[in-house]
């Protein structure tokens, strides 16, 4: 398993798809389908950076990923902050026009569209969200 801890900042940003990119590539993710697995990684980072941590009191990501199969792959994300479980959001209505939807929410939304399956655990005072993406692309 591979593996990467920094502060949560997006100083740190970077460095985070980077890692990201780097096991995409290494696993043979065709292109299309990493670009669409680092828009959603890149979504569960900026949402860590800006909100798991109070204002003034930085923590830290981690990130970890590893082959599950020949065609799937597991990446997790790993915070300190506050408990939040991103997948008991519920969907947006996006039949509603923009002046009747509430804000938010669209880019979890979009995350759950891009991986093949999402799932959140709180252990040991940390958020783990953690993501299934086949190389083959989405099922549904």
């Amino acid at each position: 398993m591979k593996a990467l801890r920094l502060p949560a900042t997006m100083e740190n940003l970077s460095d985070l798809m980077r890692f990201v990119t780097d096991l995409l590539t290494k696993n043979g993710f065709p292109e299309q389908r990493a670009l669409e697995i680092e828009m959603a990684a890149e979504e569960v980072l900026v949402n860590i950076i800006r909100y798991a941590y109070s204002e003034g009191s930085p923590g830290d990501v981690e990130l970890r990923g590893r082959v599950v199969s020949e065609d799937e792959f597991m990446l997790e994300f790993e915070d300190g902050g506050v408990p939040f479980d991103p997948t008991s959001i519920p969907p947006p209505d996006v039949n509603l026009s923009l002046s009747r939807r509430e804000p938010g929410g669209l880019g979890f939304f979009l995350v759950r569209k891009m991986v093949n399956e999402v799932r959140y655990r709180r252990e040991r005072n940390r958020n783990i969200l953690t993501f299934l993406m086949r190389k083959s692309g989405r099922s549904s």
